[in-house]
């Protein structure tokens, strides 16, 4: 009897194991798809923005060539075709997730180069409009943040706030379980007792974690004992680490 009562013993806990892990590849599935499904949204929603700051752009180069171009003039056409197909070629790098700074610069050289090509005084009055124009190409890359010169980036790292940095962003993130917690509501909302079971925390344990992130503001609280999520500054820092290590990656 006891033999009995041993295998049988043995096959619950065989059969609790299973379940277990089958439990937890659907959790990953889960998981896996909600971070899919995110980024997927997002994606597309990008490319629907970056479509009409494009449609918008190629509007406004056209209409303002048109009304600013010297009328009459024998090579109006000749010039207005070369600076569409100049300007139309610098509105694709706004669909590039980065653009190099000598790219810029051979742009630069380039309208420079068509300038030199001009053979009236009248022509500064065209060239000012493109180079209005290509200025404001350049404003809107460097906008979409996938620009910068290195004199910005240099400047742009002389800004960092030491103290406030380390209390807001890195303190907040330098502990595996609130990393964990951040990531679990990248795309959906989780209670008190979710976060208990994917992090494994108990209790005042899981509070103090959950504490130091809403007093940083990367998670907040929808109503008292209501679930919790993340925020816009959490989701972009997460982003950051998710680009950071993409680039270890590739290097």
């Amino acid at each position: 009897m006891e033999k009995v009562e041993e295998i049988y013993s043995e096959k619950i806990v065989d059969i609790d194991a299973k379940l277990d892990s089958i439990h937890q590849d659907i959790k990953r599935l889960m998981e896996r798809s909600n971070k899919e499904y995110l980024e997927l949204m997002l994606s597309n929603l990008k490319k629907d923005f970056l479509n009409s700051i494009t449609s918008y752009v190629s509007d406004d180069r056209e209409n303002c060539l048109e009304s600013s171009m010297v009328d009459p003039c024998e090579m109006r056409e000749t010039c207005k075709s070369r600076f569409t197909n100049f300007l139309a070629n610098n509105e694709n790098l706004f669909l590039q997730d980065n653009v190099p700074e000598d790219v810029i610069e051979e742009k630069k050289l380039e309208l420079s180069e068509i300038r030199k090509g001009a053979p009236f005084d009248k022509c500064d009055i065209c060239f000012s409009e493109v180079n209005s124009l290509f200025n404001k190409q350049l404003d809107l890359i460097s906008s979409l943040q996938i620009y910068s010169t290195n004199k910005e980036k240099r400047t742009e790292i002389s800004t960092i706030q030491e103290e406030n940095i380390v209390k807001s962003v890195l303190e907040p993130l330098s502990n595996k379980q609130r990393l964990q917690i951040l990531k679990s509501m990248a795309s959906e909302t989780r209670t008190f007792s979710a976060l208990s079971e994917s992090t494994g925390l108990r209790g005042g344990n899981l509070l103090f974690h959950i504490q130091k992130l809403l007093e940083t503001d990367l998670i907040l609280q929808r109503h008292e004992r209501g679930d919790y999520m993340i925020t816009k500054k959490g989701f972009n820092l997460l982003m950051m680490l998710a680009n950071f290590q993409k680039l270890q990656y590739n290097e």
